[in-house]
């Protein structure tokens, strides 16, 4: 359609003149003409309707028409290109196929057919709306005839506002005779404030505009007029009538600088830039040489809006900010240059002050005084100014804009001021500004002292990203604020004045920056770590070094202060935010923070004790009762320091050494059943406490006697079982279409992160299951034991009569079982105390049709598919390629599910994959010269390097080649070589040979043989074994085991871990024994040669079950080396390599640590395949223990997508332990773990050899 008719014309006219119409308030309700084009424009935006209306339909369709075509032909051109990589991003085909149409041949003719028919149409409704308007004007001189005579009489208030809140539009003949009707008597000055004020409130926004910038331009030739003559040192007196009309035009200004931010987005910006532009002008009004006693007009406005009010208000909106920084810029630098004078001015004064010892409180009397006052003298205007100054700075610093106008250069100073100076000397105006009385402050609703001020301002700096990197995270600020620590701590004078509140403020700051990434790493390292190598202490060190001085009650001008307490648990705080991170915790281990704390809390816990208990009716506000209040609150201030320890592996390891675990927990459990009355137990961070402390086997304990896993079951037991029985029902509950409902769901994650296997071990070690004849409805499980009773082994009619939701409560059962098999040791656990697979099996079992022939088919129901899943991956070990795991969820179709499901061993074959067949094995020339130079009896120097760098070379080149007798003969010769090294061998052992007549009496606990079992038929699934393989796989574990017992010490301890032998099954061994292809004496041989390693202490776990080369400490505490440095380190390192990663773990409230060990205690069985396991462990063995760290990160890696979605889908801890790892290859990750081993090595192994010394 690229021509119109007559007939066109006429509907195009009759369809506009509808919109028109439709619009027209809007319209008629506009300011101007500017204005009525901008709601034209955006009527999209604003009106609901707009796409309705017959003229858009009637446009949209024209267009479609003439270049619909054009627009689907360049689409499809641009997604083959973006399809072969030309053109990428949605935004790109967006613009190229605009670009295109625009220059399109039939573009331009329905351009040019649309304007000519347009223009014809608009005309002729000009020429209608004429005829309208003329009518409209006898109308309108009707209803002038028709006004009212009268006076306005209105006060101009001088406390409320001078400006009404809303806008009467006035035209210009209402002004004219607003005019006419004021008082005659009034004075003309008191007419002309009362009209400027009329005129502000009833105005449209063009005419305020004018009567502002009239007004500023009135003052700003008043001031440098001769006629004006006032001076700051001879004050201000405000009941004079000039003075005060002065005061009041100025305060008629600032009322309209506060308001007209509210609309003016709606009108044009030379609007707005009109009335900036005035009011910047006027402040900045210049003194004049022979005058610099000048009392120029921002002194005034500091009077009326002392916090700079309008300043904040014209820069909140980014439409308004960007003039107001704009003309700063260009033409009134000078009145920002002014602000820093003055507050430079006032810090000179306050030195001055300081030094002679006199007071500063004439500076700024007004504030101090509750008096009412009608005049100011000269150094309250100059502290007028000077608050008004600095709130200015603070806010025009936030902005990228306003930091652009930095630096400055006054002509005081020869060196110009840059935002970090004047940061700088904010921060020491809170130690040399006066202090107040406490009454004085106290009748006074706003603070005007300038340290609460400068406060205000970095607490915003603070929330305020982009700005604290720029103003705040600098070490010039960083040591500006801890000049009176550093002053504390060397004993030399401090020229602060309210000392203790002025620590209580920096503590505050320094904490906010410690919550922060950048801020952290400011205080730990400074702005680069040049300056932490170069000798020079960071902030750390002086916060810790004042803190632990704070506990140990050492630092003289500040005992007996009242406010001592809060003073420690302000900088206790600090130290807290830096502790509960991997980083921060490694930098502050030296100062021994948690034995200070742990000691403090002893103290403070005595002195409790002591406090007698209140009397039943005494007053409750006595002394007593407050003393004992103050001492609760520091107990509790401690332990929850002591507690945040805990946020990290070798944190909570520190804080079992301080043997205050049972007291941090029982405070963390009251802490929570406060939080959970109140609906905040999502607080941030708990949950990943929890998960770290029932990590361990201390902890564990210390969860349960406190009351907290009982809680944990009781609520899971309401949910699952009670629902919602207090709530009135409207409508019948929903059946769940989750195996979990969501209801239920955080409960079941919660049990995960605190069911590890440490913990498993411990709550379940040797108990029996209750299995009752009869269980009451009422009768509520509190233990993990009562969990696996009534949900999961589900064996007698009783258990299954007393679940009011038997389905839904044995599906969570079965899924928190397959959660739990996932940890190899707690499968064992589970199967050999109570026999799991057989109760499934029997369960299968009579879950059949009847027939007249016997027992029928399976029934197929959510039960057992969730049973057939469980059996499956309990019996079944292998990586994702070596077995398949059935699915829990029915297909469409008639055979809903295909899997085989079986009430007897052995399972189905369709469950075993099969293995592909070893391709042929070629000669490599690097695996050759590996090879030669491990047989080599000569070792050159530098022989283990050059051995690991060709290792290397054959892991990138040919990775399938490691394996089997090759993989066997490299580790094997590698550690032989390495054991008979004085320097390589770190652990000193015995001699021990192996003998068959000294262990044949020897029996394995039931644990280890269930474990053998299972070993050995992977074994043979993957062809490694052959018959009679158990033999050699229990004369190796037999051996370990007594070879071990001679390196282990004898603890006394309640701790079921370490009651008798390693808690757990030895899968590394077993894994060697594959590996030497069920060679017994080599696999034991290697063991013993092994065992002299570092690498031996992170990969053979039970390596240092109760070792002598551990001290008495950690071996008390149970907790491997592998969770206190290893998963230390790679939480370390997860947070600085992949920061979505490691924020993912915290949102899911799981630690990576808890995961990680699971994966490093059965070597990564199920995990990944064989071959990957091999590649694993050689890795580990000739590259050096801390490639166990690399191996975790690289999988975090591999897995950051899939971490990120199941973050979101909140089951981020089902996914990590029911998952194998897909597609893993650890050759793929080799050159990027090389890349880890350059920057983190020096630490990690550093730390890995100080285990045998742990005394931290």
């Amino acid at each position: 359609m690229s021509h119109f008719t007559s007939e066109d014309e006429a509907l195009l006219q009759s369809m506009l003149r509808q919109l028109l119409q439709s619009v027209r308030e809007k319209i008629t309700g506009a300011p101007s003409v500017e204005c009525a084009e901008e709601i034209l424009l955006h009527l999209e935006e604003t009106d609901e309707n707009f796409h309705n209306y017959e003229f858009v339909k009637y446009l949209r369709q024209y267009i479609n028409n003439s270049v619909g075509s054009v627009i689907e032909e360049e689409t499809e051109k641009c997604t083959s290109a973006q399809n072969q990589g030309e053109v990428s991003g949605y935004d790109t085909l967006v613009q190229h196929v605009t670009k295109q149409t625009h220059e399109s041949k039939e573009y331009r003719e329905m351009m040019h057919a649309l304007k000519n028919v347009m223009m014809v149409v608009v005309e002729s409704l000009i020429n209608k709306f004429e005829e309208d308007r003329m009518c409209n004007k006898e109308l309108d001189s009707k209803t002038k005839k028709e006004c009212q005579s009268g006076y306005y009489t209105d006060n101009c208030s001088d406390s409320d506002s001078s400006l009404n809140q809303s806008y009467t539009f006035m035209s210009q003949e209402q002004l004219q005779l607003l005019v006419e009707r004021l008082d005659p008597v009034q004075p003309k000055e008191e007419k002309i404030l009362r009209f400027y004020a009329k005129s502000f409130s009833s105005s449209p926004f063009n005419m305020t505009r004018e009567v502002y910038t009239s007004l500023a331009r009135h003052l700003e030739l008043y001031f440098l007029s001769g006629e004006y003559s006032l001076r700051i040192s001879a004050g201000l007196d405000v009941s004079n009538k000039d003075v005060n009309n002065l005061l009041k035009k100025i305060r008629l200004l600032n009322e309209y600088q506060k308001e007209a931010p509210s609309s003016w987005i709606r009108y044009p910006e030379k609007y707005m830039e009109e009335v900036v532009e005035s009011t910047l002008s006027l402040l900045s009004i210049k003194q004049e040489p022979n005058h610099p006693d000048f009392l120029s007009p921002v002194y005034f406005l500091a009077l009326l809006d002392i916090k700079a009010v309008w300043f904040k208000k014209w820069t909140h909106a980014h439409y308004s900010r960007t003039v107001v920084f704009r003309l700063l810029k260009k033409k009134y630098k000078s009145l920002i240059n002014a602000a820093v004078q003055q507050c430079l001015d006032y810090f000179e004064f306050c030195k001055t002050t300081v030094n002679t010892n006199s007071r500063v409180n004439d500076y700024s009397q007004q504030h101090c005084s509750d008096k009412q006052s009608f005049s100011y003298t000269g150094p309250e205007l100059q502290y007028a100014y000077f608050v008004h100054s600095l709130c200015l700075l603070g806010r025009l610093l936030i902005y990228k804009q306003g930091q652009n106008l930095f630096p400055v250069q006054l002509k005081t100073k020869k060196d110009s001021v840059s935002i970090t100076d004047l940061l700088v000397l904010f921060i020491q105006l809170t130690y040399y500004s006066p202090s107040y009385p406490k009454t004085a402050l106290a009748v006074h609703t706003d603070n005007y002292s300038p340290a609460s001020l400068v406060m205000e301002i970095l607490q915003v700096f603070c929330d305020q990203t982009g700005c604290a990197a720029e103003c705040l995270y600098k070490d010039a600020v960083i040591d500006a604020l801890l000049d009176p620590v550093q002053s504390l701590l060397n004993g030399t004078e401090v020229h602060v004045n309210c000392l203790e509140t002025t620590l209580s403020d920096v503590a505050d700051i320094l904490a906010r920056i410690a919550a922060v990434e950048d801020g952290l790493s400011l205080l730990l390292y400074g702005e680069n770590e040049k300056s932490a190598k170069e000798g020079r202490p960071t902030a750390v060190h002086i916060i810790a070094q004042f803190t632990k001085k704070l506990l140990q009650d050492d630092i003289s001008l500040l005992s007996g202060s009242e406010s001592l307490p809060v003073l420690k648990g302000a900088f206790i705080f600090v130290c807290r935010q830096m502790y509960r991170t991997c980083e921060g915790l490694q930098v502050l281990i030296p100062y021994g923070l948690h034995e200070s704390l742990g000691e403090a809390w002893k103290k403070t816990s005595l002195l409790s004790e002591r406090v007698p208990t209140p009397v039943a009716g005494a007053d409750s506000t006595s002394s007593i009762s407050l003393e004992s209040k103050s001492i609760l609150l520091r107990e509790d201030t401690l332990l929850d320091a002591l507690l945040n320890f805990s946020a990290t592996p070798k944190g909570l390891f520190l804080l079992h050494s301080t043997g205050t675990v049972n007291d941090c927990v029982n405070f963390m459990f009251r802490s929570l059943s406060k939080k959970l009355q109140t609906n905040e137990y999502e607080e941030f961070g708990n949950r990943v406490i929890v998960t770290q402390i029932a990590a361990t086997p201390t902890g564990a304990v210390a969860l349960q006697s406190s009351g907290f896993i009982k809680a944990l079951v009781t609520e899971l037991w309401a949910l699952l079982e009670c629902g919602n029985d207090d709530l009135r029902m409207t409508q019948p509950k929903s059946t769940p279409v989750d195996p979990i409902d969501r209801s239920c769901q955080k409960s079941f994650l919660f049990l995960i992160n605190v069911l590890s296997y440490p913990a498993v071990f411990e709550l379940l070690n040797k108990r029996d299951i209750p299995n009752k004849t009869m269980y009451s409805l009422r009768e509520v499980p509190t233990d993990i034991i009562d969990i696996i009773d009534r949900l999961i082994i589900l064996n007698s009619e009783a258990k299954i009569h007393s679940l009011f939701s038997y389905e839904q409560s044995h599906i969570f059962g079965l899924r928190l079982l397959n959660v739990l098999c996932c940890e190899l040791n707690t499968l064992l656990l589970l199967e050999t105390q109570y026999k799991v697979s057989q109760v499934l099996l029997t369960a299968q079992e009579e879950n059949v049709t009847e027939t007249s022939e016997g027992p029928g088919n399976f029934i197929i129901d959510g039960l057992s598919v969730e049973r057939n899943h469980v059996l499956v991956r309990i019996n079944l070990i292998g990586g994702p390629q070596e077995r398949i795991l059935p699915l829990r969820v029915l297909d469409k179709g008639s055979d809903p599910y295909p899997w085989p499901m079986f009430s007897s061993f052995p399972l189905p074959k369709c469950y075993l994959a099969e293995i592909p067949r070893k391709a042929e094995f070629r000669h490599d020339k690097d695996l050759d010269k590996l090879l030669s130079l491990l047989k080599s009896p000569e070792k050159q120097t530098g022989w283990t390097e050059i051995c690991r760098k060709q290792f290397c070379k054959v892991m990138k080149a040919r990775p399938d080649i490691i394996s089997g007798t090759i993989l066997a003969e490299l580790i094997e010769n590698f550690v032989s070589h390495l054991s008979e090294s004085r320097l390589d061998c770190f652990f000193s052992t015995g001699n021990y040979k192996a003998m068959d007549a000294d262990v044949k009496n020897e029996s394995l606990s039931s644990v280890q043989q269930l474990g053998v079992e299972m070993t050995v038929r992977y074994g043979k699934y993957l062809n490694l074994l052959k018959g009679h393989a158990e033999t050699g796989l229990c004369f190796v574990l037999k051996n370990c085991e007594k070879f071990l017992k001679q390196q282990q010490r004898t603890v006394v301890s309640s701790l079921c871990c370490l009651q008798e032998c390693y808690a757990g099954y030895d899968w590394f061994a077993s894994s060697v024994f594959l590996i030497m292809s069920g060679d017994a004496e080599k696999t034991l041989t290697f063991l013993q040669r092994f065992s002299r390693l570092l690498a031996s202490a992170f990969l053979w776990l039970p390596r240092l079950h109760r070792s002598m080369h551990l001290p008495i400490t950690t071996v008390e505490l149970g907790i491997h080396p592998v969770y206190f440095c290893s998963a230390h380190h790679i939480e370390t390192l997860l947070k600085a390599e992949l920061p979505l990663v490691f924020s993912a773990f915290q949102i899911s409230g799981f630690a990576p640590s808890q995961i990680c060990l699971q994966w490093i205690s059965q070597c990564f069985w199920n995990y990944m395949d064989w071959s990957e396991i091999c590649h694993y462990i050689a890795l580990c063995i000739f590259l050096g223990p801390d490639y166990q760290i690399y191996m975790c990160i690289s999988v975090f890696k591999q897995l950051q997508q899939d971490i990120l979605k199941h973050t979101e889908a909140q089951d981020l801890q089902v996914f990590l332990k029911e998952e194998a790892l897909h597609g893993f290859r650890v050759s793929d990750y080799l050159e990027y773990m090389e890349s880890l081993e350059v920057i983190y090595r020096p630490v990690l192994l550093k730390d890995m050899r100080s285990i045998r010394v742990q005394n931290t």
